[in-house]
C-alpha cells in the first residue's frame, strides 16, 4: 500500500468554504464496520449512534488568533503564524518574508525579537512587553485553513471554535466537534453516555499532504496533549463494563492512541501528557478507541489515512464515493462521518 492509494479528486465546489448557517445542521454518513454498511443521517441525530454506557471523548483545546502581520523597521511586511503549544510554550511561528536571527519586528506597539531560525520558515520569537500568546490574541486573526482560499471573517471567530473550547493553544480547530451544540450534548448525556475531555493542541501539520510515496519516509508533526487522570479513569471504567470509547475527531484519536501504552500500564489511573507524533495508517491496531466521529479529509492527508486505518480502506473509499455522489461537503466546515 502506498501514499498514492489515498489520493482522490476533490472538486473545489465540494469544499465547505463557510460554516453552515446554523451550527449542527450538517449531514452525517454512518459506517458500520461489522456489517460493512453505509447509511445516511444528520449530525444533529448523532446521539442515535451512541449507546448507554459509551464514553464520548472531546478535545477541549481552544483555537488562538494565530495570524499576525508585523513589520521590520525598514517597513518590510512579515506575516507570522504562531505555532501550536508544546509543553506549555508557544514561541515558534511560521513566517513569510526575509528574516535573520537578531532581527527586530514591530507589531501593534510591541517589539518582537527573532531569537533563532531553528528550521526553514520557522522563527523562535520573544517579546519583552507581553507574552506572544497575548499579543496574537489581542491583534491577530483566526487561522482558518489555507484551502478555504479566503481571509478570516467575523463569523469565523465564533464558528471556527467548539462550544466547549477551554484551553488556548491550537492553531487549527478539532473540526469533527465544530458542529456539536449544547443541545446535542444534553441529548447525549440524557441517553446515558458520559463525556470526558482531553487536550491536544492542533498544529498546522494536520493540513499538510504527504509528499513522500512510502509511509516510512514521512516525518509526522508533533502535537502536545494531556489526558487528565479523571478522563483516564473514565476510559478504564467504560472498558471494564463493555462500553465504547468514542473519539470525536482524529486529534482525540492521536492523543489516546499515543498514550495507550502508559494508560494501559497504569491501569487507567494516571494523568498522561506527551508530544503525539504517532502516524496511524492501515495496518495499525487500535488499542483505546472503539468508534470515531470525523470529517471528510483532504487527499493524501495523514488524517485520511488514520480514518482508513480505523474504517478499513475499501469501506472508506465506498463511503467517500457516496459522499461525493450525494453532494456532501468536505473538510473543516463540512459534513461528518460516524464509524462504529
Amino acid at each position: 500500500m502506498k501514499v498514492s492509494d489515498f489520493d482522490y479528486t476533490l472538486p473545489e465546489e465540494r469544499i465547505a468554504t463557510y460554516p453552515p448557517e446554523e451550527r449542527g445542521s450538517t449531514r452525517l454518513i454512518v459506517l458500520d464496520r461489522a456489517a460493512q454498511s453505509i447509511t445516511h443521517s444528520a449530525y444533529a441525530a448523532q446521539h442515535e449512534q451512541l449507546r448507554p454506557g459509551d464514553l464520548l471523548v472531546l478535545n477541549n483545546s481552544k483555537v488562538i488568533r494565530a495570524r499576525l502581520i508585523a513589520h521590520k523597521p525598514t517597513g518590510a511586511r512579515i506575516e507570522l503564524m504562531l505555532l501550536e503549544k508544546h509543553e506549555g510554550v508557544q514561541n515558534l511561528a511560521l513566517y513569510r518574508g526575509r528574516l535573520r536571527a537578531g532581527d527586530r519586528l514591530l507589531a501593534h506597539g510591541a517589539e518582537l525579537v527573532v531569537e533563532a531560525l531553528p528550521s526553514d520558515g520557522i522563527a523562535r520569537l520573544s517579546c519583552a512587553t507581553a507574552s506572544l500568546a497575548a499579543l496574537f490574541e489581542a491583534h491577530g486573526s483566526v487561522p482558518i485553513p489555507p484551502y478555504l482560499k479566503r481571509d478570516a471573517e467575523e463569523l469565523d471567530r465564533e464558528r471556527y471554535q467548539t462550544v466547549f473550547a477551554e484551553l488556548p493553544g491550537s492553531v487549527a480547530a478539532p473540526t469533527a466537534s465544530l458542529n456539536l451544540t449544547d443541545e446535542l450534548l444534553d441529548k447525549i448525556r440524557a441517553k446515558g453516555v458520559e463525556i470526558a475531555h482531553v487536550t491536544l493542541h492542533v498544529g498546522l501539520g494536520t493540513f499538510l499532504p504527504i509528499r513522500a510515496e512510502s509511509f516510512e519516509e514521512h516525518v509526522m508533526h508533533r502535537e502536545f496533549y494531556n489526558i487528565p487522570a479523571s478522563t483516564a479513569r473514565k476510559i478504564g471504567a467504560v472498558k471494564a463494563t463493555g462500553g465504547r470509547v468514542v473519539a470525536v475527531g482524529t486529534t482525540v484519536t492521536r492523543a489516546l492512541e499515543h498514550a495507550a501504552p502508559r494508560l494501559l500500564d497504569s491501569d487507567f489511573t494516571q494523568e498522561v501528557s506527551g508530544e503525539a507524533d504517532i502516524f496511524i495508517y492501515p495496518g495499525y491496531t487500535f488499542k483505546i478507541i472503539d468508534a470515531l466521529l470525523t470529517n471528510f479529509h483532504a487527499p493524501r492527508s495523514t488524517v485520511l489515512m488514520l480514518t482508513a486505518a480505523f474504517a478499513g480502506t475499501e469501506l472508506l473509499k465506498r463511503a467517500y464515493q457516496q459522499a461525493l455522489d450525494n453532494n456532501y461537503k468536505f473538510l473543516s466546515y463540512g459534513d461528518s462521518m460516524f464509524i462504529s
